[in-house]
């Protein structure tokens, strides 16, 4: 499609000329009055022109019966997470009336740095939904874990005034700011006055002030609605999340009213192609939140146009005249069930899709992954008391357990009977070897292995296990495959997913990620899984920003001292 001039879109929207696309016979959802109201919609190159008037085009479509809704905001996720490259992303979710995805590429960033982001911004360029990026605050996320790569302000700086940035991204390692650590500062310093993304769950009163001071206007991880009321009064963005793993909306679906709205949006953070496949993106939370007795002004509102506003992007948000074409055709403002959508005034589509330029992945090799044998998953020690990793379904959180266990011939063996099993992280980088075993609480596994490299932030291998021969066995594959998931049981893998790309992301479709998606979830549950999303838990359970124990390389971290334990 040529470019439309300014000309074109005042003659198209003053209807002295046909516009080149019309949407005809449907109903606009003002999200200014909050009437559903009988339009026409004109469209000149990647732009509305016309709105609530007749008018006649060159490509004329008939939405009869049909809502039009502006097109939904992503307001923070990592596209790693959706373990497809950036193209398959697009194609996954667009389709579900997304057509903005503000990203933070951090996954890929530690573990290849600047290599991952400029691969993103790339992609960025190239997909038919817009894809913006935020620039990774945080590589490593702490001193706590070996990563692939560190990235400093000095690093970051080159890329702030790129086309596709918005700003730094959420700025996770919150204790680093409020004890003015020099290299949060010289980030915070050096993007002072643009957009910084938060990440501070469980952060409240003065601390919280202090948090807010350094500049950071945006917040996902309130998991009360007393929280997010706190740093909505405080002056942040609340971004409401739901996740594969991280399920807040109804927590925070009370603030999801017509007072609050303007100052609240919607994200995923991290979601797979199991859950987009069986329950959608950002319209399930739009239908979830409407079900759950949000007002649908709001929620709307929280999707579009509000998220807009909130990162800067001026140009979206609203069906009206100058505002970039991106349209979601849905049957209904409660069920939101998208049939057709427009971005950037292309309409979704496989033929649309296809046109698409691709460019090669990067990261391709990158785990390291050592020699492992099954001694190596024994936990020393002579104290019976023992921290134990406490999983809470549907939350990244996790609980701070004790619990007695007596070692046998000087190692701390798996107890199923109390569902306690061994967890162990690996760094599989190549820089120092580093192991480290403990014990988690809640995955219901009763025999074999599950492993990963996703393993949030540093991306290690991540190995839990009833047994260590098993464990050691999900390692190796995990080397051999380029990272991935692994099932494993008595000395044979029974489920993979390779992630060639980085360790995180396939060279396969999402149609073949959501299959293999679907066996592993099958394996881990006849090993006595009990999590929903097995893999994705694992990876949180590796995070050291989260409270309240985790592990990395370095061994078990409590989150609240901020400190590696004895």
């Amino acid at each position: 499609m040529a470019k439309a001039t300014v000309a074109d879109r005042i003659d198209q929207g003053r209807g002295v000329v046909p516009a080149d696309i019309v949407l005809k016979g449907g109903l606009v959802f003002d999200l200014i009055t909050g009437d559903l109201v009988a339009s026409d919609v004109a469209i000149c190159g990647d732009t509305i022109v016309g709105v609530f008037g007749a008018y006649s085009g060159k490509r004329e479509i008939d939405v009869t019966g049909k809502v039009l809704v502006p097109g939904f905001i992503d307001t923070h996720l990592h596209i790693e997470s959706s373990l497809v490259t950036p193209f398959e992303f697009d194609r996954c979710v667009s389709p579900h009336g997304v057509t903005t995805a503000i990203c933070d590429p951090h996954e890929i960033a530690n573990v290849c740095g600047l290599t991952g982001i400029r691969y993103f911004l790339d992609a960025s360029a190239r997909t038919l939904m817009d894809i913006r990026v935020n620039l990774s605050s945080c590589v490593p996320s702490t001193h706590m874990e070996t990563t692939g790569a560190r990235l400093e302000a000095a690093d970051l700086v080159p890329l702030m005034d790129h086309p596709r940035v918005i700003g730094l991204a959420e700025f996770m390692n919150y204790p680093g700011v409020l004890f003015k650590d020099p290299g949060c500062l010289a980030k915070l310093e050096a993007f002072e006055g643009r957009h910084i993304d938060g990440h501070a769950p469980l952060l409240r009163g003065n601390d919280l002030n202090g948090y807010i001071a350094a500049g950071i206007r945006t917040e996902h991880e309130a998991t009360t609605a007393e929280e997010g009321l706190e740093k909505l009064r405080k002056g942040m963005r609340v971004l409401i999340r739901e996740g594969s793993v991280s399920k807040d909306l109804h927590a925070l679906a009370p603030l999801l009213t017509e007072r609050f709205a303007p100052y609240l949006c919607l994200c995923t953070d991290d979601r797979n192609p199991l859950d987009i496949a069986e329950h959608g993106h950002l319209d399930y939370m739009i239908r979830t939140a409407i079900a759950l007795g949000a007002d649908p002004l709001a929620v709307y509102r929280a999707a579009s146009l509000s998220a807009a506003e909130a990162f800067g992007l001026k140009d979206r948000g609203l069906i009206a005249p100058g505002k970039r074409a991106d349209i979601a055709v849905i049957d209904g403002l409660e069920s939101c069930r998208v049939g057709r959508v427009f971005a950037g005034g292309v309409e979704i589509s496989d033929a649309a899709f296809a046109a698409r330029q691709l460019i090669d992945p990067v990261a391709r090799h990158s785990v390291k992954a050592p020699l492992i044998e099954p001694h190596h998953f024994r936990t020393g020690g002579n104290r019976v008391e023992t921290p134990v990793i406490g999983i809470l379904p549907g939350k990244i959180i996790t609980q701070h357990l004790t619990f007695d266990i007596a070692p046998e011939d000087g190692d701390k063996r798996p107890d199923i009977a109390r569902d306690l099993v061994k967890i162990a992280v690996i760094e599989r980088h190549g820089i120092n070897g580093n192991r480290a075993t403990g014990f988690v609480k809640g995955f219901g596994l009763a025999r074999g292995a599950i492993g990963s490299t996703v393993c949030h932030d540093h991306h290690n291998i991540a190995v839990v296990g009833a047994d260590y021969a098993d464990m050691a066995l999900a390692v190796q594959r995990l080397g051999e495959i380029e990272g991935g998931f692994v099932v494993v049981e008595g000395g044979r893998v029974l489920a993979e997913l390779a992630l060639p790309v980085a360790g995180l992301m396939s060279l396969n479709s999402f149609e073949d990620v959501h299959d293999d998606l679907v066996a592993l979830r099958a394996a881990a549950r006849s090993l006595g899984v009990v999590l929903e999303e097995p893999f994705l838990q694992l990876a949180f359970l590796c995070l050291p920003v989260i409270p309240h124990l985790k592990i990395t390389d370095h061994g078990m971290v409590d989150v609240d001292r901020f400190e590696v334990m004895p």
